[in-house]
């Protein structure tokens, strides 16, 4: 049986006088209209009454950019510093042909010339606030001129021109320089689009993500992009810092990493920019790193809160790495001369005397050492790899930092360093001879395993060679420069892993093999770093050319619509597994070292002049100190 429909038929009046309905027997009619439609036909009507609502509600009463109707999920509502959406590409700028007419809205909660009022307050990621309140309209005429961002004016005010002692730079040269500096420029894009003021850019996603909220990926940039000469860029993150970098902020961060990121990129770019808003930011952040240092022992706790002043050891552990608590030296030094203040280099002076002053295996030290004890961990690992790689890169660079003083106990533990690690840890596979640096486990038992950070070594090695160190660094530093660049090689993707390890024994059909839980590739910058160290120093261009083997493969693998990625496979063209993560030092590192080694001048940055941080930036060399 068919089932019974209903219809509902309405009778329009005919007539060519105006329908007004006023009376009750009216509405009556309309209520009883509204019974006579079936259960399907009301929910229909209350569902398009309910849009139109809707409709109106979002279109005609909230205000174009109030928060709740924000698209961002990982907007951060805690976040304590005000932070800014990217600038705009180049401001348009309108010439007005007449008279203009032109509309303006005045605030009635805004006296004076709104172009002088500071910036709101806007959350993590949000564009700033530009809806006008109540206002009124007003008409204004005006003679013809030229209609100038403010943004466009703060770019030009703060414009390197205007600050003295700035160092020059021409831009790229040659073709490859060129592609270095649009890869730079591709991942500025998407972490402006998708990450500003944060810290980190989440590529795939379009997201970000935020370590310790201080705009790392900003401030790991600045001395790049005053490099290669990307001025308006350069300006961007100027302006930022300036006026939306904050430290008086209840958060924890790690003495260690923000030293060689936020002090020491604050610091590069007030050396080679001449600014001096730079150097008062990291004063204020270097003030606020102290209180690490007031431990029973001298030696720092590994975390702070810069906003309490509050310090303690790692939640995780109570021992600090051994390579954070002696990698801040070079940066706090140059803090206090730049300051004119000792505090910053005394505390960090006492940390190396401590280290100097304990029993070492060979001047090898363990990757651990506690705050409280002043004491390093029994029977940790020995390595040149991670947590303790910079410890010996520092040695040698502060050492270099104040003019290689002969009586300088600090460059007498990096020689015994550097003969311990050919005596204990340097090792040669039986088949291919590829020469490498493992570990001691339990501080005695060696492991054929060696991290990419080690691949740093050779760069330091050369450079000590330069500066008076024996041959047997020379030949280390070569050999070992080799068998990094393989590690790259001997991978379907032409990228290194993290983690390598080598045959000793025959226990593997390869002289090198990778783990699968060590196959991933962050974008690390160690072995460009030695690349470019042995193309400034030797100026053999074949290192120029092992380079440009690598870039082309970060472009081929890791190279996404907003930015460059970290893989999780270098063993697989066909499946790299991207980690969706842009770490700061692929600006901040990577892609300066590729530059720098590109350039057709090596000195562009002087290594006479100039010491590079463990972060790759470029802190002056004081033969008076």
């Amino acid at each position: 049986m068919e089932p019974k429909m209903e219809h509902v038929s309405v009778t329009l009046p005919v007539s060519n006088e105006p329908l007004i309905v006023t009376s009750v027997g009216s509405r009556k009619s309309l209520k009883r209209h509204w019974n006579q439609l079936s259960r399907f036909q009301k929910n229909l009507a209350c569902i398009f009454l309910a849009g139109c609502c809707i409709f109106y509600i979002v279109f005609f009463m909230l205000p174009l950019d109030d928060p709740s109707r924000s698209s961002d999920s990982n907007v951060i509502d805690s976040l304590e510093h005000i932070q800014i959406a990217p600038f705009k590409e180049r401001h348009e700028r309108v010439i007005a042909q007449s008279v203009v007419k032109e509309v303006k809205l005045t605030d009635s909660h805004r006296e004076g010339n709104p172009a002088t009022e500071e910036p709101q307050a806007v959350a993590v990621g949000q564009p700033p606030d530009t809806s006008p309140g109540p206002a009124r309209l007003e008409i204004v005429r005006e003679e013809p001129k030229e209609i100038v961002d403010n943004e466009e004016n703060v770019l030009e005010e703060n414009h390197r021109a205007a600050f003295p002692g700035a160092k020059d730079f021409k831009g790229p040269t040659n073709e490859r320089q060129r592609a270095v500096v649009e890869a730079f420029q591709h991942s500025w894009k998407g972490y402006k689009e998708y990450a500003w003021g944060h810290d980190n850019l989440k590529p795939i996603s379009m997201g970000y993500s935020d370590w310790f909220g201080l705009g790392l990926t900003i401030i790991d940039s600045l001395d790049t992009l005053y490099i290669m000469d990307l001025q308006d860029e350069f300006d961007e993150a100027r302006t930022w810092v300036e006026k939306y970098l904050k430290f008086d902020v209840n958060r924890e961060v790690n003495l260690f990493e923000v030293t060689i990121r936020v002090v020491g990129g604050l610091l590069s770019a007030y050396h080679l920019s001449g600014d001096r808003m730079f150097l008062d930011k990291a004063i204020d952040l270097g003030n606020r790193l102290l209180p690490c240092f007031d431990s029973p022992s001298g030696i720092p706790f590994s975390d702070v809160n810069i906003g309490t002043l509050t310090a303690h050891a790692p939640k995780w552990s109570p021992d600090s790495s051994t390579s954070e608590v002696t990698t801040i030296q070079l940066e706090f030094r140059d803090l206090s001369r730049s300051a004119e203040n000792p505090v910053f280099e005394n505390v960090a002076a006492r940390v190396n005397l401590k280290v100097h002053e304990l029993d070492k295996n060979e001047g090898l030290v363990p990757i651990f050492i506690n705050a409280n004890t002043g004491l390093f961990r029994n029977f940790a690992t020995v390595s040149l790899g991670a947590r303790a790689d910079s410890y010996y890169e520092y040695l040698l660079k502060q050492w270099l930092q104040t003019g290689k003083k002969n009586d300088d106990y600090l460059i007498e533990d990096y020689r015994q360093a550097m003969s311990g690690v050919l005596n204990q840890l340097v090792r040669t596979t039986p088949n291919e001879k590829h020469v490498y640096i493992g570990e001691l486990i339990n501080g005695k038992d060696f492991k054929p395993k060696m991290d990419h950070l080690t691949c740093y070594l050779p760069g330091t090695l050369l450079l000590g060679y330069k500066n008076g160190m024996p041959k047997t660094h020379h030949r280390l530093a070569t050999d070992l420069l080799e068998t990094c660049y393989q590690t790259y090689m001997k991978q379907p993707t032409q990228l290194a892993p993290e983690i390598t390890y080598f045959n000793v024994n025959g226990e593997s059909e390869t002289d090198i093999y990778v783990k699968t839980n060590d196959a991933h590739n962050l974008l690390r910058p160690e072995f460009i770093e030695s690349l470019y160290y042995f193309y400034a120093i030797t100026g053999n261009r074949t290192y120029q050319d092992m380079g440009w083997t690598i870039f082309q493969a970060f472009n081929r693998y890791t190279k996404v619509k907003n930015g460059y990625t970290s893989i999780g496979n270098v063993k697989n063209p066909l499946n790299t597994r991207p980690r969706d993560m842009m770490e700061t030092f692929w600006l901040g590192e990577t892609l300066k070292y590729f530059y720098l080694l590109f350039s057709d001048d090596r000195n562009e940055i002087d290594l006479d002049r100039y010491v590079f941080n463990s972060e790759a930036h470029p802190l002056p060399i004081r033969d008076h100190v």
